[in-house]
């Protein structure tokens, strides 16, 4: 069965390889936003003959391509998410690097209204918010 990565390659005409195919199907397996390192550790586990280069040369052709979207979370290292089907923003925990996903209508609210003040009509953003875990309060403090 074809995953969803490579059902959108087909139909920009993109050749896939087999070693395209596996990168796809990580891709598409994926719940984090995975690195190109990481995304080779995969990829190697399920087919040893792919190259470090191979992933990068991959992962840029999707990037061209409109499949993948890049992210860089401030921690020196491009991650990657399938284009999705609806916007979300991320929260980032600086701590240890886990990007949760989030959608918040206030926040979607606000920013189109700072762009119609500022005599613009929103077409496109991006929002990521660092953070850390907060400290549990001791009991009895509220």
């Amino acid at each position: 069965m074809m995953t969803r990565i490579e059902k959108l390659c087909a139909e920009k005409g993109l050749r896939m390889t087999d070693q395209r195919r596996v990168i796809a199907r990580v891709l598409s397996d994926a719940s984090d936003h995975p690195d190109a390192e990481e995304l080779y550790r995969r990829a190697a586990s399920l087919d040893p003959h792919i190259s470090i280069a191979t992933v990068y040369r991959t992962v840029r052709l999707f990037e061209d391509a409109g499949i993948l979207e890049r992210h860089d979370f401030r921690d020196g290292r491009s991650r990657y998410e399938e284009v999705p089907d609806a916007h979300h923003d991320h929260l980032i925990d600086v701590q240890t690097g886990r990007v949760i996903e989030f959608r918040n209508e206030d926040i979607e609210r606000l920013q189109r209204r700072v762009a119609e003040e500022l005599g613009f009509e929103l077409v496109d953003h991006r929002l990521e918010l660092y953070a850390v875990p907060r400290k549990p309060k001791p009991s009895g403090e509220h």
